[in-house]
């Protein structure tokens, strides 16, 4: 299984990003999705999931009416997108996906930086 994310970088405060996630290695439809971010000297945080079947999306309340994630089952993607960035976005994100029955097959990527600053 691999998960490689993509699309992070240094955006200035209020601006965009779209993070992206190509899943391989698995029936991604099977499993459910998620973002997290970590700093450094911090506990990896949740950010958002979203689940299958149905697409019922979650976020942490931080990230609320600011990040749209979303997953193309036929393309074994998965995105978010982020908008009115803030200093405190800043982080490295992963990718995480979580078989929706079997909790055992849990997977990460390796991450990507995004950087939130004038």
């Amino acid at each position: 299984v691999q998960l490689v994310e993509s699309g992070g970088g240094l955006v200035q405060p209020g601006g965009s990003l779209r993070l992206s996630c190509a899943a391989s290695g698995l029936t991604f439809s099977t499993y459910h999705m998620s973002w997290y971010r970590q700093t450094p000297g911090k506990e990896r945080e949740w950010v958002a999931e979203i689940f299958s079947p149905g697409n019922r999306t979650d976020y942490t309340d931080s990230v609320k009416g600011r990040f749209t994630i979303s997953r193309d089952n036929a393309k074994n993607t998965l995105d978010l997108q982020m908008n009115t960035l803030e200093p405190e976005d800043t982080a490295v994100y992963y990718c995480n996906a979580q078989h929706r029955t079997l909790n055992a097959l849990d997977y990460w990527g390796q991450g990507t930086q995004v950087t939130v600053s004038s």
